[in-house]
């Protein structure tokens, strides 16, 4: 038993070389398109924003059809204020965008990236 346990620790470690051998060449060509750390971070906030369910909700709603709060709270059955203030961090992330029609705010995806994201994404879990 305790060696079954041993054999599966062991599988569940990640495959690592034998020997260490820097390949100088490949480090110094990716060293060359490399982004700089700020971009990186920012890549890593942007990534962030799908991390919640909510938002997710939201950004899938907002892929099939422009809404205003009211319409969005009533589809996925929560409160005005809460759908607000993921709009809101949202909106800060450049996502989504908004128009004004009288006293109705109708929002909508910020551009056809977000929609290929969530459709990529999608493609990727159904596989």
């Amino acid at each position: 038993m305790e060696q079954d346990n041993k054999k599966n620790i062991r599988d569940s470690e990640i495959d690592q070389c034998d020997f260490i051998c820097v390949h100088e060449n490949v480090v110094n060509q990716v060293l060359k398109v490399m982004p700089q750390d700020q971009e990186l971070l920012d890549l890593a906030d942007f990534f962030k924003i799908f991390g919640d369910a909510t938002r997710i909700k939201i950004l899938y709603v907002l892929s099939q059809s422009e809404m205003c709060v009211c319409d969005i709270a009533n589809l996925l059955k929560m409160g005005q204020s809460a759908i607000s203030h993921q709009l809101r961090v949202l909106k800060q992330m450049r996502l989504v965008k908004f128009r004004r029609e009288g006293k109705t705010v109708f929002y909508s995806l910020a551009d056809g990236h977000i929609e290929s994201i969530l459709a990529q994404g999608m493609e990727h879990i159904n596989e």
